[in-house]
This record gives C-alpha cells, structure tokens and sequence, in this order.
C-alpha cells in the first residue's frame, strides 16, 4: 500500500464500494479525495470520439489513484472505473495534503510511487513502435516481475487477465492468446490453473 491505511482512517478517511463498471472519478471533474484502492482491480482510461477506449492501468490493491492530481488545479484528464468489486479509501484533499506536511516522508513516498508510474507509462508507450507481441509481452512482464522483485524463474504471478495484457500492450486478446502459448512451448513462462507464472 502506498499510505498506510490506519494512518488515513486516523485523520477521517472513509471507506466506499463499488461495482464493476462504476466510475469512481470521470475525465473533466476536479479532485476532491485522495483515492487508495483497499481492494479490487480499477481501470484507468479514456474513451475516444471514435469509440474506441485507451487504457493507461490496471491498478489494484494497495495502489492510489488520480495521485498526482493533488498538486495541480487541474481536472482529471482520465476515468477511474473498477472493473472488479472495489473498496476505495477517500480522504478529503485538504486533509490529506496536511497529513503529507506533517509528514515530509510520506510525500516522497508518494512522489516515488508517482514516479514508478510515470515510468510505467513511458516504458507502455514505447511498445507503440514494435510490431513484434512476444517482444512487447516479454518486455512488460519482465518489467513487472522486476518491479514487484521477483527474480527466480515462473516466481511471478502475473495479476492481469489475457484481455488486461492485450489492452497494455496494444493487441487483441486473440494475439495474446496465442503469444502466451508460443512462450509457454518455449519455457518463457507456464500456465498453471489458467495463471500465468513468469
């Protein structure tokens, strides 16, 4: 978790559910709350004039979302929706930049968390020049493995469906299917239960 949950609980946070496929913010509204995911698997997006949707994450437990909103007056420029049952942690904005200066350290906890996903996003939008699946897969779950530092071979549980990963990394579901196989034949990684092990 990125804020301790006891420690925003503390200064009045509250705890709210919602269903797959509620927003929990839209692109155009203001920040009001800083938003930690307490349980569940959100998507952060935007819907295109054509109708098409780009997604920019899948954060899940533990993660906070629309953070870097809190500094800035300016309104989202994304969508928050789960896609599984959430529980959001809200605290207010005004109370929870004063916890971050009361508390120096935890701000730049949160900029370090920040800036883990910017680079995320850097390293997403770079698989917009390969054409080649299994180098972009292979690139993203060699990432992720690092990042949640696992180092052993098939020590990772990949936490994304096939369509999560199709929609990372730019392909359809049917692509990655098959990726996936391709890599499993060639010891890449191995399916167990229908998980993925990197």
């Amino acid at each position: 978790m990125v804020i301790c949950e006891d420690l925003l609980f503390s200064y009045g946070a509250k705890l709210e559910g919602y269903n797959s496929n509620d927003f929990i913010f839209q692109e155009g509204t203001s920040l009001k709350y800083y938003l930690q995911i307490k349980s569940g698997t959100v998507k952060i997006n935007n819907f295109m004039e054509n109708g098409k949707e780009f997604v920019h994450g899948f954060p899940f437990d533990g993660h906070c979302i629309g953070e870097s909103y809190l500094y800035t007056d300016n309104k989202y420029a994304v969508n928050a929706v789960a896609i599984t049952k959430c529980e959001i942690i809200k605290i207010e904005k005004k109370t929870f930049l004063e916890i971050l200066l009361k508390n120096p350290k935890l701000m730049l906890k949160l900029n370090r968390y920040t800036a883990d996903r910017l680079h995320f996003r850097y390293i997403i939008s770079t698989f917009l020049t390969i054409s080649d699946p299994l180098l972009k897969l292979t690139r993203l779950l060699d990432y992720l493995k690092a990042y949640f530092g696992f180092i052993e071979k098939y020590t990772y549980i990949v936490p994304y469906t096939r369509q999560q990963l199709a929609t990372l990394i730019g392909v359809r579901v049917e692509t990655i299917i098959r990726t996936i196989k391709k890599m499993e034949k060639q010891k890449l990684l191995k399916i167990n239960s229908s998980k993925i092990l990197y």
